[in-house]
């Protein structure tokens, strides 16, 4: 159940705040709350990777992602991307 909370914070940080959630396509109550929810989460071991290489991890080989991360910078930057 979704419920109303009222923050006061720096003018100039809400103006911020909200441009990037809209340039994110996001609400600026669904920052706030995915915030709260990272800082409040327990025994989350921290991500090596970014969640689109976790998402895909065993799918090909170890062996395999290397010699295409050596032949591709794209593929490269999406395996050493840090989110």
């Amino acid at each position: 159940m979704d419920a109303k909370l009222t923050l006061k914070l720096d003018e100039t940080i809400i103006e911020s705040e909200k441009e990037y959630a809209e340039s994110n396509k996001r609400s600026l109550s669904k920052l706030v709350e995915n915030y709260f929810k990272k800082l409040t989460a327990k025994n989350t071991p921290p991500r090596k990777h970014s969640p689109l290489v976790e998402s895909l991890s065993g799918v090909i080989s170890e062996e395999e992602a290397e010699k295409w991360a050596r032949e591709d910078p794209r593929i490269r930057y999406i395996l050493t991307k840090e989110l």
